[in-house]
């Protein structure tokens, strides 16, 4: 796993970030506040490294990467893809998830149950779910399915972002100076980290998708 990050995710972003500097971070980030899955726990730790870096200057500026420009980007980013997300739940609609959530891990008692959440805690709810890992990137569709009021979204999606950037960038700070040793340290256990993650994620998917083949293994005994 981490080889596959240091040999083609970190890479991939560093291009962009060297061609194009805060436009890579924002179209990256507008990417992951979608529905798409490229983490920002991969694209703002390496903005952050590209701050601690000093010999590397910004493309657009040709200053040093600054981290409170960083941070600005990316909560501006998370905000723009956040209202594309919304946009795209509120147009589509619950029909939408009906037919293809399925297919997106979404589960139809799920949006019901999302929905019954903002009812009861209203606008929060897009604070809250910003500080979330893996929620996030789906919660800017619901909160449009939903119908949250948009003006109250997009001011508590953005406060929720910014502990979450200014977090996750001071993390690529820290792990620029440390990346090399912690890299070698861990390499060893490549082989076992890309199995229990191969698993998890088959098991997380398995489960999503309603277990098929567990209740089928229970009712043949009783039929026997």
């Amino acid at each position: 796993m981490l080889s596959f990050i240091d040999t083609w995710i970190i890479p991939m972003l560093q291009s962009a970030y060297d061609s194009v500097g805060y436009v890579g971070v924002f179209v990256a980030m507008v990417i992951e506040s979608t529905l798409l899955p490229l983490p920002s726990e991969i694209i703002l730790p390496m903005a952050g490294w590209m701050v601690w870096d000093t010999t590397r200057l910004e493309p657009l500026t040709h200053a040093h990467w600054n981290f409170w420009i960083v941070v600005v980007v990316g909560v501006a980013a998370n905000t723009t893809g956040s209202i594309f997300g919304y946009v795209l739940g509120a147009r589509l609609g619950r029909p939408f998830l009906d037919r293809w959530g399925r297919y997106l891990l979404i589960r139809k008692h799920e949006v019901e149950q999302a929905e019954q959440f903002f009812a009861r805690w209203g606008s929060p709810t897009a604070f809250i779910s910003r500080l979330l890992p893996g929620v996030r990137s789906v919660i800017s569709f619901i909160a449009g399915v939903s119908h949250m009021p948009i003006g109250k979204f997009i001011v508590y999606s953005t406060l929720g972002a910014i502990p979450w950037t200014i977090a996750l960038v001071y993390a690529g700070t820290v792990l620029g100076a440390n990346w090399i040793d912690i890299r070698d340290a861990l390499r060893p256990f490549d082989t076992l980290m890309v199995v229990i993650v191969a698993a998890a994620v088959i098991a997380f998917v398995w489960w999503r998708l309603g277990h098929p083949g567990w209740r089928r293994g229970e009712i043949e005994p009783s039929e026997s």
